[in-house]
């Protein structure tokens, strides 16, 4: 049958959820991007030679390939290679394979749960699929299947998707997405969490995080909730088991082809477990701390019996001195250094505080193991890498994560998740920390000391760690280093991440000059020799 040419997509979506996966299924599909090699002192550099076109597998009567043109397909070869970065290279022939997964985009699915563009996105999925890219991530929202009425699901969309990607060979990876989409920085998709979960949030707003100010956060439900019979009968986390439950009886037949290779639940913004501490529609901006989100009344309540409990009824409140959003941490009484986050009080509220977010992550994980039982399960955290530099990490303590000089945050969270079996999905990869001081040197920010820190919390317990880039990356230098982070240099015990999940599809990806570092990455990722590539 005839194949359509790829189609660019409508609009670039940037990362609001990640996926992470073990799957080893690696294609063995031709690959027709070639390269040159060419020495220059210090090392090798690669161009693409002949034709950057594409080949894309057709089923019909027998099997054969087709072209695919990728976007920017008339410009020159050699200005091309010439305009590329002429740096030394590690070879990551003979390396463990780490899956290379990529995010689908926000908007695949409509608001009716059908399938946007069927046709496009077929074609789309086999240009991946021509570079052995080993599967796609893809959000389920619950605004979307759970929308009009409580336990009336409405899956169709996703089972025309799943059909898809089966066909084409590739592996996926869920998000149960219990969050909203939309009002984050980029975000032009909009989906809210249920009609009739809203409903319930208009006659009592604390159902959702608060802050200070008294403003409600829509995002997500509070996770003073997940034992309050407030959702019609149900609790929250009742709620999300009767989602995961009903999903994996509907695509049984998925699940059982090895189809659906992993579920990574949500469980907080963006599908991340952590407060919604900076939230762009309440003012945050880059880098400001951030601020506590737990004066909802339910959290509130069990702050003061936390404190009853510890005999002082006085600590039942959150720090008021802790700044607003865009505060720097020496500007507050309770970040600065040697302010009263290190007291007695202040340490037994971030103790509280980091404590809810990991017991919400017990109780979730839970009831995802026994839903997806033998499935892999996967939790997301966020990279909180601005203040990083300074004592008191004030931007991970707003997000629940109890992380200052003297303490490890990320020990608690990862023995929870090796309690359950469940893998660590942590982002900011690729980002660089002499970066960051260069663009925001006022920031403090470490994304390096970061990756390191949380990688090896979980390594220590064992459990598998995966990743994501946080920001869009089309270059060599951000593919590089998400690379070495991938793959220690010289790990004694060969730790390496499980997967790899790249954020997200999108027209700069398919662009001819993007996609061959794209493919030169999924080759280093996959431990493979680059074509032509000199053994000397």
């Amino acid at each position: 049958m005839a194949v359509s040419s790829v189609r660019l997509f409508n609009s670039l979506y940037p990362p609001c959820a990640s996926l992470i996966a073990y799957s080893t299924l690696h294609s063995g599909f031709p690959n027709s991007l070639r390269y040159n090699s060419f020495r220059v002192k210090g090392g090798l550099v690669y161009s693409i030679s002949g034709s950057s076109r594409v080949r894309a597998l057709v089923k019909g009567k027998g099997e054969r390939t087709e072209d695919y043109p990728l976007a920017g397909d008339s410009t020159d070869d050699k200005k091309v290679a010439e305009s590329w970065p002429r740096s030394l290279q590690r070879d990551f022939a003979g390396t463990p394979y780490v899956p290379v997964y990529v995010m689908l985009p926000l908007g695949v699915i409509d608001r009716n749960c059908e399938l946007v563009d069927p046709e496009g996105l077929t074609n789309q999925l086999r240009i991946l699929k021509s570079v052995n890219v080993d599967g796609v991530m893809i959000d389920c929202w619950w605004g979307i299947v759970e929308a009009h009425a409580p336990q009336t699901y409405n899956w169709s969309g996703y089972r025309r998707l799943f059909q898809i990607v089966r066909d084409l060979g590739l592996k996926l990876q869920v998000v149960m997405s219990f969050h909203e989409c939309g009002g984050n920085v980029g975000d032009d998709v909009n989906i809210p969490l249920p009609q009739w979960v809203r409903e319930i949030g208009d006659s009592n707003p604390d159902i959702y995080f608060t802050d200070r100010e008294g403003r409600h956060n829509t995002e997500c439900l509070t996770w003073g909730i997940d034992k309050e019979r407030v959702l019609r009968g149900r609790t929250a986390v009742e709620v999300y088991f009767d989602y995961m439950r009903n999903f994996r009886v509907e695509f049984d037949d998925f699940f059982v082809s090895g189809v659906i290779a992993e579920i990574e639940v949500g469980m907080g913004p963006c599908g991340e477990l952590r407060y919604p501490s900076y939230p762009v529609k309440h003012g945050w901006k880059y880098p400001g701390i951030g601020e506590f989100q737990c004066y909802d009344k339910y959290l509130m309540k069990r702050l003061k019996k936390a404190a009853e409990i510890r005999g002082h009824t006085f600590w039942g409140r959150a720090p008021y001195n802790s700044g607003s959003y865009n505060s720097a941490p020496h500007e507050t009484g309770f970040f600065r250094d040697g302010g009263d986050y290190d007291s007695y009080y202040g340490r037994f509220f971030l103790n509280w505080y980091s404590q809810i977010l990991v017991d919400h992550g017990d109780r979730v994980l839970a009831l995802a193991n026994l839903a997806f039982e033998g499935t892999c399960i996967a939790a997301k955290l966020s990279g909180i890498h601005w203040w990083y530099k300074t004592a008191s990490h004030a931007a991970e303590l707003t997000s629940g994560f109890y992380n200052p000089a003297h303490r490890d945050g990320y020990a608690l969270i990862a023995a929870m998740l090796k309690k359950h079996g469940v893998a660590l999905n942590f982002t900011c990869v690729e980002l660089r920390t002499l970066n960051q001081h260069e663009g925001f040197p006022e920031a403090m920010a470490d994304p390096e000391g970061l990756v390191w820190q949380v990688l090896n919390a979980a390594w220590d317990v064992s459990i598998p760690v995966a990743s994501e880039n946080a920001l869009p990356c089309n270059d060599r230098e951000g593919y590089n280093k998400i690379l070495e982070n991938a793959k220690p240099r010289n790990d004694p015990d060969g730790r390496h991440l499980s997967a790899f999940t790249y954020l997200r599809l999108n027209p700069a990806l398919i662009e001819r000059r993007n996609f061959v570092e794209f493919e030169r990455f999924v080759k280093g990722m996959h431990g493979e020799a680059i074509s032509d590539l000199p053994l000397n």
